[in-house]
């Protein structure tokens, strides 16, 4: 089901869930992301896999250096990993993990309790 949300609620919305996501972070807490990271993230964990670097840099329009540090970062907290392609050495591939599917579904839940208290 699919909710009708008007320009200002869409922005109360992302407004709301990034304040969380901010006062939620303790200062020690690498879960803090940047955007660019939250967006790797939520590429490798919604759309089908395989993920590569190359492939996440074409599609986030920068340099393979800028995806290789977002995920040193999210690599540091176990909420991806990397490995050789087996088939292709040159290819870098993103793995999910358990911690990070958890965090992306605390997010997702985060997001529903937003927008229903927009309602």
């Amino acid at each position: 089901m699919a909710a009708e949300l008007k320009q200002s609620q869409s922005l109360r919305l992302l407004h709301d869930v990034s304040l969380d996501l901010v006062r939620e972070c303790k200062p020690d807490d690498a879960a803090d992301f940047t955007l660019r990271q939250l967006t790797i993230l939520l590429t490798v964990y919604l759309e089908q896999p395989p993920h590569t670097v190359r492939g996440l840099a074409a599609k986030l329009s920068v340099t393979k250096p800028v995806i290789t540090r977002a995920l040193d970062s999210l690599g540091k907290i176990g909420i991806l990993t990397r490995k050789r392609d087996p088939a292709d050495k040159r290819n870098v591939i993103i793995q999910r993990t358990v911690k990070g599917a958890l965090y992306v579904e605390s997010l997702g839940d985060l997001v529903i309790r937003k927008m229903r208290a927009l309602q």
